[in-house]
């Protein structure tokens, strides 16, 4: 089955296929550019583009997976409209995977990994891994600190990601070099078995763990002087 894999959590905007079968799963083509202040504008290309490298239509598509976050509001709303919108379009199931997991899963490789991402606000959202990448604790946002006293807690020994890399000092572990954003073809992966059951898509609620920046006034305003 032709799976797209959109996420757009992060600065990195990335739309990928990949292939979906019994035995495992198999990206046939992807396209990623970390631009934190463009996601509107690049992913629908992107996605156009992937299909156009391997010759394939949107019809072709049996199911679209897309990345939950956490993240900041304004770039993670894209990518899950974007998964939304085409999935309804299409008539095909939609599945949701929190974002974090695609960076801590494949990092995980026999022990805890603390996978972070840029929250803002010298802040991080955090999630805590076993050695065979299933999550501990997470997703959280928080200080850089309160994270590293939880994968402390936890026995943590290695930290992964784009947040882990811009407070690595804070967080006081050593550090992978990859998956700095998710990986596209780990967001299919955690998604594969409810693909091969057909099960019903997800209504693909976002993970934004805090209030958006802008906010409705609360008071009326004169108009008059």
């Amino acid at each position: 089955m032709l799976v797209l894999v959109v996420d757009s959590s992060t600065p990195a905007v990335t739309a990928a296929l990949v292939e979906v079968t019994a035995s495992g799963v198999t990206t046939r083509a992807q396209r990623c550019t970390v631009d934190a202040r463009a996601h509107g504008e690049l992913l629908a290309p992107q996605v156009d583009a992937i299909l156009a490298d391997i010759g394939a239509r949107p019809a072709d598509l049996g199911a679209i997976v897309a990345g939950l976050g956490p993240g900041p509001f304004t770039g993670l709303r894209v990518g899950l409209v974007t998964a939304a919108t085409m999935g309804q379009v299409l008539g095909v199931p939609a599945y949701g995977v929190c974002s974090l997991d695609a960076i801590g899963h494949p990092a995980a490789a026999g022990e805890p990994v603390l996978a972070a991402s840029d929250a803002r606000r010298r802040e991080i959202y955090w999630a805590v891994y076993d050695g065979a990448g299933q999550r501990l604790a997470g997703p959280e946002v928080g200080a850089p600190a309160v994270a590293a006293e939880r994968a402390r807690e936890l026995a943590v020994t290695v930290a992964v990601g784009d947040g882990a890399h811009r407070y690595a000092d804070a967080l006081g572990l050593p550090l992978r070099a990859e998956p700095r954003y998710p990986d596209a073809n780990a967001l299919a992966v955690l998604a594969a078995e409810r693909i091969r059951a057909g099960a019903p898509g997800d209504p693909l609620t976002p993970l934004y763990l805090r209030r958006p920046d802008a906010v409705a006034a609360t008071a009326r305003k004169p108009v008059l002087p």
